[in-house]
């Protein structure tokens, strides 16, 4: 994966994925100097830990032939000041639909080994919650 990024000034960047041409926005929150208008640049690393954690569901959900189309994930972060970094990260996962017990810990098991999962930094907290038939 190949990606551009550009400073478009006001704290706020460009991010363009190269082979797709697709785009988006970050900008600086309203507690570092910003207009919180988009993601900001530690919004995106929480949120692409749910990202990768639902894809990752969904290409073991298709290898087991079971929907779990319309599942989704509410994403919390928290921040520390001293460095200025993430300390926490909440993800709390909504299934629709019947799942078997047996499926439901393998797709558990897959989401909770997702390549941005091992990426995190290990001082950041990580709290995971699973919601079935919904």
């Amino acid at each position: 994966m190949t990606s551009k990024v550009t400073y478009n000034g006001e704290l706020r960047t460009e991010c363009v994925h190269v082979k797709s041409n697709d785009s988006f926005v970050t900008d600086a929150p309203v507690d570092n100097n910003g207009l919180g208008q988009a993601f900001s640049p530690t919004d995106t690393v929480a949120t692409g830990l749910a990202s990768c954690m639902l894809t990752m569901m969904g290409i073991k959900a298709n290898g087991l032939e079971v929907d779990i189309k319309g599942t989704t994930a509410s994403v919390t972060k928290h921040m520390v000041a001293s460095p200025r970094r993430i300390s926490k990260i909440e993800v709390e996962v909504r299934l629709p639909g019947k799942i078997s017990d047996k499926n439901r810990k393998i797709l558990e098991h897959t989401a909770n080994t997702c390549p941005v999962l091992y990426s995190l930094h290990p001082d950041i907290e990580k709290v995971i919650t699973y919601h079935w038939d919904l």
